[in-house]
């Protein structure tokens, strides 16, 4: 008798599954009703915001480069960060093996992306893990830039439903691992970066000088007398 399933356990899971199911038949319903010029839109996002976010990150980087050190170290780390997030994703998603609801959902819509091979696994969508942990680590790197990450993030889980190629949990699943994975990824690895770009910012060599910034601008001492150095 032990060994026998908790049909409560199952009944929730069944449940869960299939409120999943029926969000993405309304969401698919939604993404067939919109013209097609929005269609359009949202099948380039899907793949553009990755781009955008590329974009960020060596923007992040630019800006670091008259920063601190720890400027740097997170700008450094927010895609290597992001590296990690995807990496956990595509681990989970070999363990998970959970096929694509444009190809197991009954009575859905064909997709408006061409639906992924079986092997290609849904859960959890890479993109939303890419895009959480994006978002979350330009966040710590860039401060006052999350109005912009954040609903980047967000509009890409959901084109990955709009498109069809990915049920709603797949995609909160995949915002909140790269997100995590994000943040600890970033908080570990902050000090040994920052002492690397310490060490990169005294190098004598200018390539790796003018990669790492030379940092800010050393503010002119003034002398007795109220004369700065330098000043004449």
């Amino acid at each position: 008798m032990d060994n026998l399933p908790d049909h409560s356990s199952l009944s929730g899971l069944s449940g869960l599954s299939g409120l999943s199911d029926d969000l993405y038949l309304d969401v698919a319903d939604f993404a067939h009703a919109t013209p097609r010029w929005i269609q359009l839109l949202a099948e380039v996002w899907t793949e553009a915001g990755l781009l955008l976010f590329g974009v960020l990150f060596v923007a992040g980087w630019w800006r670091a480069r008259s920063g601190t050190n720890g400027a740097m170290a997170l700008a450094l780390l927010a895609p290597l960060a992001t590296a990690f997030g995807y990496v956990v994703s595509e681990v989970l998603k070999s363990v998970v093996d959970e096929e694509r609801p444009c190809r197991a959902v009954a009575g859905a819509p064909a997709s408006l992306l061409p639906c992924p091979p079986t092997g290609d696994w849904s859960l959890p969508s890479n993109h939303a893990a890419i895009a959480g942990a994006a978002a979350v680590a330009l966040v710590l790197s860039w401060r006052g830039i999350g109005w912009l990450t954040v609903p980047m993030a967000l509009l890409m889980a959901f084109s990955r439903v709009f498109v069809g190629v990915h049920y709603p949990h797949d995609v909160v699943v995949g915002l909140l691992l790269g997100g995590v994975v994000a943040l600890l990824v970033v908080k570990g690895a902050d000090r040994p970066v920052r002492a690397l770009v310490e060490t990169a910012r005294s190098s004598g060599n200018g390539a790796v000088v003018w990669c790492a910034g030379r940092g800010p601008r050393p503010h002119a001492s003034t002398r007795p007398g109220g004369v700065r150095d330098g000043a004449y």
